[in-house]
């Protein structure tokens, strides 16, 4: 009731001729947004237009989608926008189990589509309020066990180049750009179509252990990993003042044949209350707590209940939504060996204590080796620790998130691991390239593929 109360519901307002994304930190001047047709032919043309006009006027092109990226990936200053969400066609061949779908479509929209043929995404990120061209261009991951990121379960996509020309690429051809462009951040081009592997729309029983830090790779191995009935896992850690870290719960979803118990409709009821208790976590150690002791009473309650896949993956970002206009929530994420899994956790743990940016959440979820991305994180099997923290849109808290976020950085690096791209850009380009070696190959390729850099965005001329 109190954080309900104190809640202003006031929207930050972009000024005309600017854009910003998730961040709400990166306000910046741009030149215009163009929403492109829903028409596939009408936007190839509009597209080559848009193209030919940028290399007249000396103009950078940045891609846009759900805008969830939080470093100025999907802007450039002075710059032209597309907004891709009109185009979001699709097509199921029910032969193949494969849909292609325009890139501007959200998860939810194929979710939804996909329901009436009962199947499923094969691989995608916690919320369905995403797009798909944005959740390939960030090679985004999901919680679905035994899986690597979305990049595995991409047959092809079509890509306009700078030349205006559309190349299908796939493992079998223009074989280079496609591992450029799956976590390429819409530097080689805008993908238009994309293909993707689904599966069947199967009921899952809920599964759920609290335990140990310390035990969570071997318990994840044992109910997770050596069950091949088991289909999505996560964990979490507990951030409260007590016991900080030093309590996990590990929640899996098993294939079942039983009637699915929770309709959609139910769920979305559901929504603000749960909404309220995570935000009245919010720099309060009793909400914290209060938090905490509710999910896992929950836990308990709903074992062995029965869901639908696709209601497991319809969440949306609204469920954790920050309505006080002077603070914004920001994620970072880490990709740490499973043999420095504890090491890790006990290295963060200071540095997390000590710093006045506020914890909110860290959610583990395991990424299996990537294959098929260039800028690869996850170089062998990880578990990624996804951290979500609420600062103020101050200036000092912009530094101290800054001074954080090289703290952690620095352990990262210690426990062999990665950090993901798609998020501010505290990280210089020295650091970043003990995390990503192949940084340096990636933009030469980008300058082949783009010499002219027509397609720009604040993350490239960060990091170039």
């Amino acid at each position: 009731m109190k954080t309900k109360w104190n809640e202003n519901n006031h929207h930050t307002t972009i000024p005309v001729g600017y854009t910003d994304d998730a961040s709400q930190l990166n306000l910046t001047k741009i030149d215009s947004i163009i929403p492109v047709s829903e028409d596939p032919e009408e936007m190839i043309k509009q597209l080559r237009e848009v193209i030919h006009y940028a290399k007249k006027y000396h103009l950078k092109i940045s891609i846009a989608g759900a805008r969830h990226s939080m470093g100025g990936h999907t802007m450039s200053k002075d710059g032209l926008v597309l907004n891709m969400l009109p185009y979001k066609h699709m097509h199921l061949d029910t032969v193949t189990n494969v849909l292609t779908i325009g890139a501007g479509a959200l998860w939810r929209d194929a979710i939804h589509y996909l329901d009436g043929y009962n199947k499923s995404i094969a691989v995608m990120q916690a919320f369905s309020s995403f797009s798909i061209g944005g959740s390939i261009s960030v090679n985004g991951h999901g919680w679905q066990a035994n899986s690597g990121p979305i990049a595995s379960s991409v047959i092809s996509f079509t890509l306009m180049n700078v030349e205006g020309q559309i190349l299908t690429c796939s493992r079998d051809q223009n074989t280079e750009l496609f591992h450029l462009v799956l976590g390429g951040y819409g530097l080689f081009g805008i993908v238009l179509d994309v293909s993707l592997q689904v599966v069947e729309n199967i009921p899952l029983t809920y599964h759920y252990l609290r335990l140990s830090p310390e035990h969570y790779v071997e318990s994840y191995k044992k109910f997770v990993l050596d069950n091949p009935r088991i289909n999505m896992a996560f964990g979490r850690l507990r951030i409260s003042d007590k016991f900080f870290l030093e309590e996990a719960t590990l929640t899996f979803f098993e294939k079942g044949n039983d009637k699915i118990e929770l309709l959609r409709e139910q769920a979305d009821k559901k929504i603000e209350s749960r909404r309220l208790v995570f935000r009245s976590s919010v720099n309060s150690e009793y909400g914290k707590r209060l938090r905490w002791n509710l999910e896992t009473g929950l836990n308990n309650i709903l074992k062995n209940q029965v869901f639908s896949r696709n209601d497991l993956l319809n969440d949306d970002v609204s469920l954790i939504e920050n309505r006080d206009s002077l603070s914004t929530d920001l994620l970072q994420e880490y990709f740490i060996p499973e043999r420095n899994f504890n090491h890790f956790i006990e290295g963060i743990k200071p540095i997390l204590k000590r710093t006045s940016i506020d914890l909110l959440n860290i959610t583990i979820r395991a990424v299996n080796r990537d294959r098929d991305s260039f800028m690869h994180y996850a170089k062998e099997d990880v578990f990624g620790f996804v951290f979500l923290f609420n600062q103020r849109k101050t200036k000092e808290q912009e530094e101290e998130m800054k001074i954080l976020t090289n703290q952690i950085f620095d352990e990262v690096i210690k426990n062999e691991g990665t950090f993901y791209l798609p998020y501010r850009l505290h990280i210089d380009q020295t650091k970043m390239r003990k995390a990503y070696p192949q940084a340096t190959s990636f933009f030469e390729q980008k300058l082949k593929y783009d010499p002219d850099e027509i397609f720009s965005n604040k993350f490239y001329e960060h990091y170039k």
